[in-house]
């Protein structure tokens, strides 16, 4: 299949999923009256379970599914490792620390705001200090160190984590786990709108770095003789990227796998030429999630499932079966 026959294949199964999503949950609702609550018709408790409650929920998972592969790629691309994914940097960590804190100094029940502005303000100086502990070491940003740097950070906030939840109650320790577990229940058109705001300019901004990539690609020095200028696109992409995993773990928790799977399942599928890789690890992503969070709310309704749970299940199969395709072709 060509790249483009991919790509369309994609971006209807982002359309199917989503609609998907839309119908059914706890309590199905048949197309038509589907199709009439998005055009502002048919009884009003319709309307509002569609349009208040499954609908930003889908489009939430469009786009911190979205975010977390297309920030997924890029890091694979600039560590030049198949295997990294959002979280190699200490970001999930970092929203982790201001989520807990939040949690266990009871904050979150004066402001529903409280909860994500705490994990994104964790997640920035989670990307402040990697930033920083790299660039003292070598203003050049050597990818190693800074994979170091991750490396070290996400240990120590796993630390912090640890000391917060041993001196809390029960009901603080199992709220802050559950939120770490990954959750798009509380989606709301607010956070799709936060979540918006940073994932559609950031991805711009990343897909107009497909080039410099992959002359990256070829090597650091290569790509400074062809007139790129590399330790501004490392610092870019890194940042910007960085930005988008922050704003997705801030709406969504911690949600694994789909960083590290999607871009990898991708690059196997279409090759390594990140004009394509990008955009169809954003639509792989948007998919994907969609579709976890749909088996969340449905495998065990009324009951729903960690989403992080459901990408883990699901994910490690399909990682098994392309790696393998990949291995004997």
């Amino acid at each position: 299949m060509s790249r483009t026959g991919f790509g369309t294949l994609l971006a209807v199964l982002v359309v199917l999923a989503v609609l998907l999503a839309v119908g059914f949950g706890t309590v199905s609702i048949p197309p038509r009256e589907v199709a009439d609550a998005l055009f502002g018709r048919g009884d009003s408790t319709t309307r509002y379970i569609i349009m208040e409650l499954r609908l930003p929920r889908a489009i939430l998972a469009v786009l911190v599914g979205g975010g977390l592969a297309l920030a997924g790629a890029v890091f694979q691309a600039l560590l030049r490792n198949p295997l990294a994914e959002p979280y190699i940097l200490g970001i999930s960590g970092g929203a982790a620390v201001g989520a807990v804190l939040a949690i266990a100094t009871g904050v979150v029940v004066a402001s529903s705001w409280a909860l994500p502005v705490a994990a994104f303000a964790g997640a920035l100086a989670a990307i402040a200090l990697v930033f920083g502990v790299a660039a003292s070491a070598d203003r050049r940003m050597d990818v190693r160190v800074l994979l170091l740097a991750g490396v070290v950070v996400g240990a120590f906030f796993s630390a912090c984590i640890a000391l917060i939840l041993a001196v809390s109650d029960a009901p603080t320790v199992r709220t802050a786990i559950l939120w770490m577990m990954g959750s798009l229940s509380g989606a709301d058109w607010n956070a799709v709108m936060v979540a918006a705001l940073y994932t559609l300019p950031a991805a711009l901004v990343l897909l107009g770095l497909a080039r410099a990539l992959n002359l990256m690609a070829i090597g650091e020095e290569t790509a400074s003789y062809l007139g790129t200028d590399v330790e501004k696109v490392k610092r870019t992409a890194f940042g910007v990227a960085s930005l988008v995993a922050a704003s997705g773990v801030a709406v969504a928790g911690v949600i694994g796998f789909v960083g590290l799977i999607v871009p990898h399942g991708i690059r196997l599928l279409v090759g390594s030429d990140h004009r394509a890789l990008l955009p169809l690890s954003f639509l792989g992503g948007a998919a994907f999630l969609t579709s976890a969070d749909l088996l969340a709310r449905t495998v065990l309704s009324p009951s729903e499932i960690p989403i992080g749970v459901v990408t883990a299940f699901v994910g490690v199969p399909i990682f098994l079966v392309l790696l393998r395709r990949s291995l004997q072709g």
